[in-house]
């Protein structure tokens, strides 16, 4: 029983124990390293607001392009970059219960619904129409209609983006995510929605959790809870994207001898969805679960910084502008589809 459970934990790691020690620890340490500078920087004037991923994908393209990476590194940026990674995601789970989504309501949960789908296959025809990579393209989709760079960075297990793809959709969401975090409540005003509304609009468009916080929270405390749950249910649509991804959409052949099959299931999304069902049926201890909350959080900035590390600044020069237009239509879209929504409902 034991040689199974360690077959398992090899299976699932990708590395033996010796292969730990031998090869990826460097790699991990630098990680570790940089997703703790990234939560340091959070403590500096105007860089709070953004989530340590972004700060940490950030920090890793600067040493990536500058210093450079040691190749002792290599096999520990990888581990943390798709390992880890799917560890994090599946620890999102325990952010998340199937009541926060009964609070949004059926209108709320209505609009989400709508506001994700047509985001994403807008996404897909605005970047069709400008003549973008279409794996780049995926990528923004998942991330302007989902979650920001989780959404990213779990669609990429499907999509199976070139390193720099992820930082450019990346930065994309992080862009146009921060100005509408400014814009909302300004806009707000204007317009003279309810906190409840204006809460939901938010929540259902504005991409990082951390951005929807700050926009929401800073209109009053209504329209901050209501964001934040909005926010967490439209999270909730990540596993069934990333699903309908692999089994919908066939990978995009680059040596121009058609598509590539669909990429295989990613089964550790089921992870996800069996810790949502287990925060939804067991009282888990609050102090625990702030625990994992945590620990998720670190291990997708570990990923993100793995991320940068292996991003070249001239290979996301070549990408051109044509992907940010891309992104900047979804966030348009995504805005004014759920504001026009809520009003009609």
């Amino acid at each position: 029983m034991f040689q199974q459970s360690a077959d398992i934990s090899k299976s699932f790691l990708g590395v033996d124990r010796q292969g730990v020690i031998a090869g990826v620890l460097p790699g991990i340490g630098v990680c570790v390293a940089i997703a703790g500078l990234a939560y340091g920087l959070r403590t500096l004037p105007g860089v709070h607001d953004f989530s340590p991923m972004i700060v940490a994908i950030a920090i890793g393209i600067v040493v990536r392009n500058t210093v450079g990476t040691h190749v002792a590194w290599a096999a520990g940026i990888g581990f943390s970059m798709r390992r880890l990674l799917r560890l994090a995601i599946i620890l999102l789970g325990v952010q998340l219960t199937f009541a926060q989504v009964a609070e949004t309501g059926v209108r709320g949960v209505s609009i989400i619904l709508v506001a994700v789908t047509s985001t994403f296959l807008f996404t897909l025809a605005v970047g069709w129409l400008l003549g973008a990579d279409a794996r780049l393209t995926r990528l923004i989709a998942a991330g302007t209609s989902i979650c920001g760079a989780s959404a990213v960075a779990a669609a990429n297990s499907v999509v199976d983006a070139p390193d720099e793809d992820v930082t450019y959709a990346v930065a994309c969401v992080t862009v146009f995510g921060s100005i509408a975090m400014f814009a909302y409540p300004l806009i707000a005003g204007v317009l003279q929605v309810s906190p409840g509304d204006y809460g939901l609009w938010a929540g259902a468009s504005i991409h990082e959790i951390a951005q929807v916080v700050a926009a929401t929270f800073a209109v009053g405390r209504e329209a901050g809870d209501m964001g934040t749950v909005a926010k967490l249910t439209r999270v909730m649509t990540m596993a069934p994207m990333v699903f309908a991804m692999a089994a919908v959409l066939p990978r995009p052949d680059t040596s121009g001898t058609g598509d590539r099959p669909q990429a295989s299931l990613p089964w550790f999304v089921l992870g996800f969805v069996a810790l949502v069902a287990i925060n939804s049926l067991v009282a888990i201890p609050a102090g625990f679960k702030a625990e994992v909350s945590m620990a998720s959080t670190f291990l997708l900035t570990m990923a993100l910084a793995a991320m940068g590390l292996e991003t070249s600044i001239a290979k996301l020069r070549a990408k051109g502008l044509r992907p940010a237009l891309t992104g900047a239509f979804a966030s348009l879209f995504i805005a004014g589809l759920t504001l026009a929504l809520i009003r009609l409902t």
